[in-house]
């Protein structure tokens, strides 16, 4: 949407600030930007930023949007779905011990301070999920192989200075061969050990406390389309212990009124959304862009659902040497187009990627489709189309420059 600035010129606020404006096909992305925010967070988010409040206050209030629409007895919300993490493991080891909270994270002495996790879910996210368990001063106890764990791999993990056990639900774990929540749960409450759930990405408010869990964290800015946040919730007395992390390590993580008052918006319009009718505008776009795909040389396209039973589908693209493609080579030559479209690329040396309609604005279905189009059917390629897959970290080492 085109808007008047501050010199009267009717320009986008990327152009003001040199952004591309990309086109976004890889999902609920951090790195850019994560959802299209919707316009009653937007409102909620104006509307609070220039009013003076108090902020345990509005954490109440928060506390009472986040149990009603979770089913957890007490919650808040937080800058984002890591900084939850280590305030809900902070808060396991410590209790509502205030010398302890200050004490952390570097003397933990007198605190249960390891934390279990399979060893298929010890992902990266952007950061390794295992440093928001250190950010907490504990230490994380790995449980099981990368490829299976087994009922006793958890059990004979858990010792007397076993904090918590955490749960990632994201499609960068090992999908096969982990114990099932309810497993882990059952193995942990028999020890008297509480188990928090990562479940960031996923729509599900309700499922993860009723199936046992006793703190989830949710990301307010992916699939709820609210303001970078997380959201923390689950037993009372858990809650308040990660609450009061705002004394301690988690001063670094604090969350602005705007944020609180944005996410908590986001949340009473999931209520009233139209999921159905999203859904319909998803599955037109994947129907699109398969039948774009339909017949060219070197590309398979088929619909798969999400990894983790999130109600969405997203369009997986394989990429043979006859398209005179490799997949990391398509998904470069798509981002570097006018106008840059961004795959979801994390398994592109497996030879596809995927395309995410979730975050799509009107008319955007249909520029991806004559983009795949045309890129495809050119008679010439990129010098780097048949580039193979390979990991690069000079970029990040050059920012900003």
């Amino acid at each position: 949407m085109n808007t008047y600035s501050a010199d009267g010129s009717n320009t986008t606020i990327r152009e003001r600030l040199g952004l591309r404006p990309i086109i976004n096909v890889s999902g609920t992305m951090t790195a850019l930007g994560a959802s299209i925010i919707v316009p009653e967070a937007i409102s909620a988010m104006a509307e609070m930023a220039s009013q003076w409040v108090e902020m345990d206050d509005l954490q109440r209030a928060a506390s009472t949007v986040v149990a009603r629409l979770t089913g957890g007895e007490a919650g808040f919300i937080t800058a984002c779905c890591a900084s939850g993490i280590t305030m809900a493991i902070a808060g396991a080891m410590t209790g509502t011990n205030l010398l302890a909270i200050e004490r952390l994270p570097d003397d933990t002495e007198g605190l249960k301070s390891e934390v279990i996790v399979q060893l298929g879910h010890i992902v990266n996210y952007g950061a390794p999920i295992d440093q928001s368990i250190r950010l907490a001063g504990a230490r994380t106890i790995p449980a099981g192989t990368v490829s299976v764990t087994q009922d006793y791999h958890v059990r004979d993990a858990i010792r007397d200075r076993t904090a918590a056990g955490l749960y990632v639900v994201a499609h960068h774990t090992v999908q096969y061969g982990m114990l099932s929540l309810e497993e882990f749960c059952e193995i942990c409450h028999a020890k008297g050990v509480p188990v928090i759930v990562d479940a960031a990405s996923e729509y599900d408010l309700r499922g993860f406390l009723e199936r046992g869990a006793d703190i989830v964290i949710y990301s307010g800015h992916k699939f709820l389309s609210g303001p970078t946040s997380g959201i923390v919730t689950g037993r009372k007395d858990l809650v308040r212990a990660a609450y009061l992390q705002n004394r301690g390590v988690a001063r670094a993580m604090k969350v602005g009124k705007e944020s609180i008052a944005g996410t908590m918006a986001a949340l009473e319009a999931w209520e009233k959304r139209d999921h159905a009718g999203i859904r319909r505008r998803e599955e037109a776009a994947l129907n699109l862009w398969k039948d774009t795909l339909q017949g060219l040389p070197g590309i398979v396209a088929q619909i798969i659902p999400d990894p983790t039973a999130n109600p969405l589908d997203r369009l997986q693209i394989f990429v043979s040497a006859e398209s005179r493609f490799t997949a990391a080579g398509l998904a470069s030559a798509l981002a570097a187009g006018s106008p840059p479209i961004i795959v979801r690329n994390h398994e592109v040396e497996r030879g596809h990627f995927f395309l995410d309609p979730c975050n799509l604005h009107p008319g955007e279905a249909e520029i991806v489709a004559e983009r795949l189009r045309a890129v495809l059917t050119a008679g010439d390629r990129p010098v780097d189309a048949m580039k193979p897959a390979r990991k690069d970290s000079s970029g990040s080492l050059r920012w900003p420059d």
